[in-house]
């Protein structure tokens, strides 16, 4: 019945997240936002692991030492910045952050208020997906000006809303009018 549960999860998270992308304008992100996690090697791993308060990437990872799920998932999505990594041409094999472009920032910041929703159910508030990122310890392949942006948002959402936080992402960020 795990599998249930976790297709349930999965559901409920891409309703959010289409929802919030529609309303800063990405209408082909948000249908197409995590489609992989329907994928066999994706949602097999997902219904084994179902936590249903987090992610059961957690979960694998403490079993098997890492997750194939996350593995296959951040490198086919790219509203996650561990997708926009590569190696310094004249970094000696060094790997670091490439800057995100605006719209996946974007689509992250509906990821992240979509995931802490669904994870917190009623204990959710506006300083989740803020709490959620500060307490992550694997930003350090970030890019810098990616991070101080997904930041300053995150701030915007706990200290003004979600809406008006969404209307600045709009206007501002993507830089979409409203239609006459």
């Amino acid at each position: 019945m795990k599998w249930f549960w976790h297709l349930h999860t999965i559901n409920s998270h891409h309703r959010l997240v289409r929802k919030y992308c529609f309303k800063i304008g990405l209408y082909r992100q948000g249908i197409f936002h995590d489609m992989s996690k329907y994928s066999l090697t994706e949602f097999s791993a997902g219904s084994k692991y179902y936590l249903g308060y987090k992610s059961p990437n957690f979960a694998e990872r403490n079993d098997i030492g890492y997750s194939t799920a996350w593995m296959h998932h951040k490198g086919r999505n790219k509203h996650h910045f561990e997708y926009w990594t590569d190696y310094v041409s004249e970094g000696g094999g060094r790997m670091e952050g490439v800057k995100m472009p605006n719209r996946y920032v974007a689509e992250m910041i509906c990821d992240r208020i979509a995931a802490s929703r669904t994870y917190n159910k009623e204990k959710y508030t506006t300083a989740a997906p803020l709490e959620y990122f500060e307490k992550s310890k694997d930003r350090q392949l970030m890019h810098t000006d990616t991070e101080q942006l997904v930041r300053r948002l995150l701030v915007m959402i706990k200290e003004k809303g979600e809406e008006e936080t969404l209307r600045y992402i709009k206007k501002e960020l993507l830089g979409k009018k409203k239609r006459e």
